[in-house]
């Protein structure tokens, strides 16, 4: 699944061609693709064609455009968008800028013709070969606590309904250490399942985990209850950074499905540390001339990747 860094690629593509234009005409080529927008397709289409979207957002791995029919209210001001267009990417979901008279890919589901502007491509499509993504129009609500529903580029204080129930990821400036420390105390749990829990802190996957407690030099299976608040500011510091080089790479790349919006894929994959390295050595163990080798073991029907020098198992570790 795309994680936190390749659906913030997308986002950072789409803010920078769709915002401000006019979706003009929608063409849905197969229902399923919104088969979460339960009125189905002449609503879909209702709800979108003449919209004009104001910004893109995004929390955790969420993913919306907030849309209103009038950019601007009676007294010139800004409109307050109501509903936004909802794009949940999957497993193989792409969002591709393209001009209108581009071939159409294999697995096109839906297409969004945007008003011209100089320079940028026409349209906007929906690709997912593996159909377990899918786009609906929801209701925009206010947000518990009042701050920016994700990240944007002109924060408003609303949120995609589906989204409401993820709390802040770490690239959220309105992200609260002291709350997410005081939650990640009372769970009770591992630190890896605390870390994957998107009702904690919502974003982090199993790569980025894996690379996280890395740096951390934190084990998987720490007791939530025994971290030191030095402990929680230092693995939540590693999940910023390890996302934000992947960023500056555009995401990791295991399948060539995750792209941006042009089509690239990113290639953070050659720069990780922990993850899919098993029997590789640690890295920083070799740089000081200690032979250990990256060891994988089950998780939660996935897979966790330690070093098992500069990450020992904790002997109260449960997890």
């Amino acid at each position: 699944m795309p994680e936190l860094p390749e659906v913030e690629v997308v986002r950072r593509g789409l803010a920078s061609w769709v915002s401000g234009r006019t979706i003009e005409a929608v063409d849905v080529l197969d229902p399923r693709s919104i088969r979460r927008h339960a009125l189905g397709v002449e609503d879909f289409r209702g709800n979108l064609e003449g919209a004009v979207v104001t910004d893109v957002v995004r929390r955790g791995k969420f993913l919306w455009l907030p849309l209103t029919d009038n950019p601007h209210s009676t007294d010139g001001a800004a409109a307050e968008p109501k509903v936004a267009l909802m794009a949940h990417l999957g497993m193989s979901g792409q969002l591709l800028l393209q001009e209108h008279d581009a071939p159409d890919q294999k697995h096109l589901k839906v297409r969004f013709r945007l008003s011209r502007r100089d320079g940028m491509p026409a349209q906007l499509r929906f690709v997912d070969q593996r159909i377990f993504g899918g786009l609906f129009v929801t209701a925009l609500i206010p947000t518990d606590d009042g701050g920016p529903g994700g990240l944007s580029a002109t924060p408003v204080p609303l949120i995609a309904e589906e989204a409401a129930h993820i709390a802040r990821d770490p690239l959220d400036p309105a992200f609260s250490f002291p709350l997410f420390y005081a939650r990640l105390r009372r769970r009770r749990t591992g630190l890896k399942r605390a870390l994957l829990d998107q009702g904690l802190v919502s974003g982090i996957g199993n790569i980025y985990a894996d690379e996280a407690l890395w740096r951390a030099r934190l084990h998987y299976a720490r007791p939530t209850d025994t971290l030191r608040r030095s402990d929680a500011e230092r693995v939540l510091e590693s999940a910023r950074e390890v996302m934000t080089d992947a960023l500056a790479a555009g995401g990791t790349s295991f399948d060539s499905l995750y792209v941006n919006v042009n089509g690239a894929s990113g290639y953070f994959d050659r720069s990780l540390d922990a993850y899919g390295r098993e029997g590789q050595p640690c890295k920083r163990c070799a740089a000081a001339g200690i032979h250990a080798n990256i060891r994988r073991e089950q998780f939660m029907n996935r897979s966790s990747h330690t070093c098992p020098v500069c990450q020992p198992r904790p002997r109260n570790g449960r997890w």
